[in-house]
């Protein structure tokens, strides 16, 4: 066994990789960037090694530099986690000319698989069922075009050096074929080096079920089991599930033999993935391998008992596999969620910003939570916007499921906006919970899974909000007092005092979507020793007491008693309870000029990122919803178009400019009526 590794990512997969490793009495060695130096990855290493500027370009996917870690501190192999050189062949080459063991399959079975086209070539031969498609060499616009008509619409466009849905589009039609293809290259070379393309048949209600696999240099393998994706949004997995629902043993079987054949195909060995589409009709075609450890690989591990990453040490030692398919079971259900940073209500935008207030589910046989971040953290627009992944465990999909909603009530992130509320939504939604599920499940259901613009708020809630009000108001008074030459002075106090009249004050609150602020009148219960006030929300009347300790708000509210937690980020409010996460601002008297700022369809930057392309020339005419600018971060593109019919009078910044979030890119001048 190895004496000491060098994990060459960062983040969650490089803290997973970690605490096996240290399990198994394995040093390790970490490496990082400008953005990472204080990283939770760094620090959980035994060591750690600099690599260059936040950029991958020029730190995480310099290959020399992350080669000369390793033999500057002694790492016998190297494991590249998922993403970055994980599945880069010319790694892995330089990993033999170093004699360093990859942790990871042979660079054959890299090549084989890492064109889309080529691999299911491969699998057409080793008789492995594909969906109908090109995937040839010409790459002609016009070819491609023309055999997207042959197949028939919809189809999808693929990159096929591609993976996390990058360089992927649904095309429904003809006219939309163009912007679509040249998108989707655009988005592959950026970021892949590569756009070649190929184009296949797009199944309407698709499952989306793939395989783990595992073969050793002895030339044995097994399948531990299926994982059910299908729950996507921009062909990237939000929640995913083990075994797959509904999965006869007959159809495992068939699959699960399907997938090793697959594996055997091209000799590989350590873990891989196989993708298969799964339609109503049990009939099932290869998507692709992915030939490396998997994000979603705890649930397996949730199911199986097993410790994948050991595994994939062992294999690579040169051990053999651990267990024979015999030896291997299902045991319970388990789901994985993966907590983003982003605004699921604006399609997802990836978010940016720090981890100010970070609270996690207690952690026990039924909760994992998988992360490489801290609270004070910042997620920057380098890297994946990913914060962690929630995993749950039981004994059957009813309970998992159960859990999964509970802990993601009680998973509290303020600072950044997160998509954990649209998670608990999926995961409380009953066509979820019926397991009425494909890969369109997200846009069939988007009634149940996002909140509407505008809408009522809670009075309760509110309430809640202004009963913590009342009791900061209290602690700052009493701290106030307390430092004072007069501690007894009146002015200490805040009751708001009224002549011949019971005392009252009014609070104010921004609330998002509400384009005024919502004010919440206050009176003071008279002779009350408890903190007890009467509050009016709007045309309603509440009675609240509560206690204030540290983040923690214990209240009644007519009599029904609640506990909460607060996170109050300069008077920004995050109100977590069991059912919601409620955001307003407390307009203090001299925060009264600031209000929320509602995202629109605005033609500023919606996030930090970086200009892809100018798609028209300054003081071109243009019609209501025409593409004009693609902006990217984090990997993904984001069109904007033209708000209505109008003139872009000027572009403000180039292809290649860095952009801020709310940053003005371009001076439009509408049609007048």
């Amino acid at each position: 066994m190895f004496r000491k590794i060098l994990i060459a990512n960062r983040g969650e997969i490089a803290c997973r990789v970690i605490r096996t490793a240290h399990q198994m009495g394995i040093q390790c060695v970490a490496v990082y960037s400008d953005a990472d130096r204080d990283s939770l990855h760094v620090k959980m290493a035994d060591e750690a090694v600099y690599l260059g500027a936040a950029p991958a370009r020029d730190s995480y996917l310099m290959i020399d530099k992350v080669i000369a870690a390793a033999k500057q501190t002694g790492a016998e192999a190297i494991h590249p986690g998922y993403g970055f050189l994980a599945e880069n062949s010319e790694f892995v080459k330089a990993c033999d000319a170093a004699d360093l063991v990859f942790i990871g399959p042979p660079i054959k079975a890299i090549e084989a698989m890492g064109s889309k086209s080529a691999a299911k070539i491969i699998m057409e031969n080793a008789g492995v069922p594909l969906v109908p498609g090109y995937h040839g060499k010409d790459q002609s616009p016009e070819l491609i075009k023309a055999e997207a008509e042959k197949i028939g619409y919809p189809v999808l466009l693929k990159a096929t050096a591609g993976g996390g849905g990058k360089g992927m589009r649904i095309v429904e039609k003809a006219s939309d074929f163009d912007e679509a293809l040249a998108a989707a290259k655009r988005e592959a070379i950026n970021g892949f080096g590569d756009d070649t393309m190929l184009v296949e048949k797009y199944l309407v209600k698709p499952r989306h079920v793939e395989f783990q696999v595992f073969c050793d240099s002895q030339g044995s393998g097994v399948y531990l089991f299926e994982r059910d994706c299908s729950v996507q949004r921009r062909h990237q997995k939000v929640i995913e599930e083990a075994p797959a629902p509904g999965m006869s043993e007959e159809l495992r079987a068939k699959m699960g033999d399907a997938a090793l054949k697959a594996a055997q195909a091209i000799g590989y060995v350590n873990a891989g993935t196989v993708e298969f589409l799964l339609d109503a009709d049990d009939s099932f075609f290869f998507m692709e391998m992915n030939t490396r450890l998997q994000v979603e690989h705890p649930i397996t591990e949730m199911i199986t008992g097993e410790d994948l990453v050991a595994w994939q040490l062992k294999i690579a030692a040169g051990l053999p596999l651990p267990k024979q398919q015999k030896d291997l079971a299902i045991h319970g259900h388990a789901f994985e969620a993966r907590i983003y940073a982003e605004d699921p209500d604006q399609d997802f935008l990836p978010a940016t910003g720090t981890l100010s207030y970070l609270r996690t589910p207690a952690e026990s046989r039924h909760v994992r939570v998988d992360t490489g971040v801290l609270e004070g953290d910042e997620v920057s627009i380098y890297y994946d916007p990913m914060i962690a992944k929630l995993i749950v465990w039981d004994t059957n999909r009813e309970a998992a499921l159960s859990r999964m909603a509970q802990a993601l009530g009680e998973y509290r992130i303020a600072g950044v906006k997160t998509n954990t509320q649209f998670l608990k939504r999926l995961a409380e939604a009953a066509p979820f919970q019926n397991f009425d599920v494909d890969t369109g499940f997200i846009e069939r259901n988007e009634d149940l899974l996002f909140t509407k613009k505008g809408g009522s708020y809670s009075p309760n809630l509110l309430a809640l909000a202004a009963l913590y009000a009342l009791l900061k108001l209290d602690q700052e008074r009493q701290a106030e007092a307390k430092h004072s030459i007069d501690p007894y002075s009146p002015w200490h106090g805040f009751g708001g005092w009224r002549l011949n009249t019971d005392p009252a004050l009014s609070l104010r609150f921004a609330l998002p979507g509400k384009d005024e602020p919502v004010d919440v009148r206050v009176v003071a219960k008279s002779n009350s020793a408890k903190n007890f006030w009467t509050v009016f929300v709007g045309e309603h009347k509440l009675l609240v007491e509560g206690r204030l300790t540290d983040d923690r708000l214990d209240a009644v509210v007519n009599g029904h008693h609640r506990s909460i937690h607060v996170a109050d980020l300069n008077n920004d409010l995050t109100l977590f309870t069991n059912d919601e996460h409620f955001n307003c601002q407390w307009l203090r008297p001299d925060l009264d000029s600031h209000e929320f700022e509602e995202a629109t369809a605005s033609l500023t930057a919606p996030m930090n990122g970086s200009v892809v392309t100018l798609l028209v020339e300054a003081g071109a005419a243009v019609k209501k919803g025409d593409s004009l600018i693609v902006i990217e971060a984090m990997k993904m593109e984001h069109t904007l178009s033209a708000p209505a019919d109008g003139k872009v009078a000027e572009f403000f910044f180039a292809a290649g400019d860095l952009v801020s979030q709310g940053a003005e890119l371009l001076k439009f001048d509408a049609d007048e009526e």
